[in-house]
């Protein structure tokens, strides 16, 4: 199988194999280490650098990617991409890997090789994941890991001691952020460190703490109360200084942001109505997935209706007239910039009813248009419009958040995290099931 473009043809990760002659491929970042040096065995009193990062181009495959070299021309290249950018790579090395030396440092991957990148021979290149192919975006949200297979934070804590040095993998929603701290090792050296809290149904406060400026990086724009992550291959410790447990990024974790996959409970709109109104006015966040359809998307009248800016430092809507983040004031406005992100109000309409003003924002608005805010800031009227009726009224499958908002118009904010064409057989057999339980407690009552 190969991925096709208008310049050249991808291999697909899982059809590598070292015979493959100058093979090109194309992948989402997923996973990223920070530039590290190491004394030159070859040239004495000199350093190699090197990085690794992980790509992405299926649901069930991915593969680890190194890349040794010049100071300048490591450096220069791990500041090209970020997680979550797509990149092609022309020419690697495919090489076997020693999977239980080399998992030991870096993600367990299912391929049984690596791929090595040459400073001379290999080309690496940062795109917009739209120009190549807007699947990529959605495996973001796919875990690496079995989605079910997680540690509450409760269970953490009930584990205690036991589970000290322990590898696993942690489902929870963000807290809250905190700021980077910068330091000076005592061999001289540049350090960093950022804590960040999470909660579950089990727990309300539960600390993970990033020592790299990439996992740092991500962190910061996660959205307190709104983010969920599902963190693969986090190390458990023990803290002796503030006796409680704690989890910390290493170089095999994986952290998916807001994934999908561990959300399996379906819901109508009508019983997302019958939930709230029998919360007594505390309803806990849900997630779950509604087969329905987008029934209300004004985005063919004014786009600044649609687009608005966000704080590149937190990712928070700004105050529309200043132009700047309330959320993070106490940072220097020096240091801050802002960029323009969609913000649609949308409805979503099942068989028993609508749900309106639900927000479909910043990436997940991106990944369901298939266009980025500037390709749409481009389209002319009639292919705005064109647009808008390509997803009206298409039956869906839409992952979701709810909460009770008492000033909400609606009472219920919801978010969209993410919207798809839903598979016919799929959304036939759910609905059946949910009609067959309600005859069920009928019945019963």
């Amino acid at each position: 199988m190969a991925y096709s473009s208008s310049t050249r043809d991808f291999v697909a990760l899982a059809d590598l194999h070292p015979n493959l002659a100058r093979p090109n491929v194309i992948g989402v970042v997923i996973g990223k280490t920070d530039v590290r040096g190491f004394p030159d065995r070859k040239n004495i009193g000199s350093e190699r650098y090197t990085f690794s990062f992980t790509i992405r181009d299926s649901p069930t495959y991915f593969i680890n990617v190194n890349s040794w070299g010049r100071e300048e021309y490591i450096r220069s290249l791990s500041e090209s991409f970020r997680v979550g950018d797509c990149v092609t790579i022309e020419n690697p090395l495919v090489q076997s890997k020693e999977a239980e030396r080399e998992e030991k440092f870096n993600p367990v991957t299912p391929s049984c090789y690596k791929l090595l990148l040459s400073e001379n021979h290999s080309v690496v290149k940062t795109s917009s994941c739209y120009e190549m192919d807007t699947k990529l975006l959605s495996l973001l949200h796919l875990p690496v890991k079995d989605p079910q297979d997680y540690y509450s934070l409760g269970d953490i804590i009930a584990n205690g001691q036991s589970l000290d040095g322990r590898i696993l993998n942690v489902l929870a929603a963000v807290m809250s952020v905190g700021e980077p701290k910068y330091f000076m090792t005592s061999d001289k050296r540049k350090g960093q460190r950022c804590e960040v809290k999470l909660y579950d149904e089990t727990e309300m406060s539960f600390p993970i703490v990033c020592w790299d400026n990439e996992s740092i990086q991500l962190a910061q724009s996660w959205i307190p109360r709104e983010t969920v992550i599902f963190a693969s291959d986090v190390r458990i410790n023990f803290d002796k200084f503030r006796n409680c447990m704690t989890a910390t990024v290493i170089s095999k974790t994986i952290i998916t942001t807001n994934p999908v996959e561990t959300i399996v409970d379906v819901y109508t709109v009508g019983q997302l109505k019958e939930k709230a109104l029998q919360s007594d006015g505390k309803l806990e966040p849900v997630y779950g997935i509604l087969y329905g359809y987008i029934s209300t998307l004004d985005i063919d009248d004014n786009a600044s209706k649609v687009i608005r800016n966000r704080c590149s430092i937190c990712r928070f809507l700004v105050n529309e007239m200043s132009n700047t983040c309330t959320f993070c004031s106490d940072i220097s406005s020096d240091s801050k910039s802002t960029f323009a992100s969609f913000d649609i109000l949308v409805d979503l309409t099942d068989h028993t009813g609508t749900l309106c003003s639900c927000y479909l924002s910043d990436c997940v608005a991106e990944e369901t248009l298939g266009c980025t805010v500037h390709e749409f800031l481009t389209l002319t009227e009639d292919k705005t419009t064109a647009l808008k009726w390509q997803l009206l009224l298409e039956r869906s499958k839409i992952y979701f958040k709810v909460t009770l908002s008492p000033s909400w118009r609606t009472g219920l904010k919801v978010n969209v995290l993410s919207c798809k064409l839903a598979d016919p057989i799929e959304a036939s057999q759910s609905l059946l099931g949910k009609e067959i339980g309600n005859k069920r407690l009928h019945y019963m009552a």
